[in-house]
């Protein structure tokens, strides 16, 4: 009897089921962004947003007079954390009126020059994601424009009030779920300047908010926590270590919410004109 060759049957089943994982979505999201580079990208995004914008974020948030605690009180919305955690984040930003006295005229401008360069780089991110050709220099005034739109967006949806019942509660969730969806849909079409459609970018859009709402309660359950040990292990240095972990996660979920959004609006295209030309032969 001759024996059946289920080494080469088996090796066909294996082959045959990496393909189906590489063309599935999730394999699809893997392979653009391990191309992208996506975990590197992440971590520059969160070491140039602690460098470059939040100092700016910080000088702004303290004129704010709706929030008295300035940036920390942003950062602990953001976070979610705990009122044992809300302590040390507080004392790491120091008082909202000490940022405004010691901020000069030139020290301000100087912050936003350098606010400018940290949506420079997100601007990369959304090119490499599209596969689209750096933009020209002209088109800096973008940043300018995107900038201010962080800033509102952060003075509007993150001074939410107090939690109280359970329908201020769903409402203040829903309203700040919607808002941080049209920031980043409207955040893509302005840093790709308006080479790729509104209805291809809905998908990250979306995607994006939602995996934010995911970060959000993913800080409430590990990175609170966290920094109320890491302030009695390393001091203040401990925060700054949660902080920064959290800016790579909110890098990922920017980058990463782009990558599926356009996977997304791919298949979907495919599919669309896949249709179409069956009913056409039809």
């Amino acid at each position: 009897m001759s024996e059946t060759p289920s080494g080469p049957r088996r090796r066909q089943r294996f082959d045959e089921l990496h393909r189906r994982m590489a063309e599935s979505p999730a394999g699809l999201a893997w392979n653009r962004g391990r191309e992208m580079e996506l975990m590197h990208r992440a971590m520059g995004f969160a070491a140039l947003g602690f460098l470059t914008l939040v100092p700016l974020l910080v000088v702004v948030a303290a004129a704010d007079p709706v929030s008295a605690q300035g940036f920390a009180r942003w950062l602990v919305q953001a976070l979610g954390v705990s009122k044992e955690s809300q302590q040390e984040v507080e004392e790491l930003f120091g008082m909202p009126g000490q940022a405004l006295q010691r901020t000069t005229a030139f020290g301000l401008a100087a912050l936003a020059v350098f606010g400018l360069t940290f949506g420079s780089a997100v601007q990369t991110g959304y090119e490499k994601v599209w596969d689209l050709p750096t933009a020209r220099w002209h088109t800096m005034w973008r940043h300018v424009v995107w900038l201010a739109l962080l800033i509102l967006f952060l003075m509007t949806f993150v001074n939410t009030p107090e939690p109280g019942s359970a329908l201020v509660s769903a409402v203040t969730a829903a309203a700040d779920l919607i808002g941080t969806f049209l920031f980043f849909w409207a955040s893509q079409r302005l840093l790709l300047g308006g080479r790729v459609r509104w209805r291809a970018l809905l998908p990250g859009a979306v995607l994006t908010a939602l995996a934010m709402l995911g970060l959000r309660v993913f800080s409430q359950l590990v990175f609170s926590p966290l920094i109320a040990s890491n302030a009695v292990t390393y001091g203040p240095f401990g925060t700054v270590l949660v902080v920064q972990s959290w800016l790579v996660g909110v890098g990922v979920v920017v980058y990463g919410g782009a990558i599926a959004g356009r996977i997304v609006h791919e298949t979907r295209t495919r599919r669309r004109l896949e249709r179409a030309l069956s009913e056409h032969t039809l």
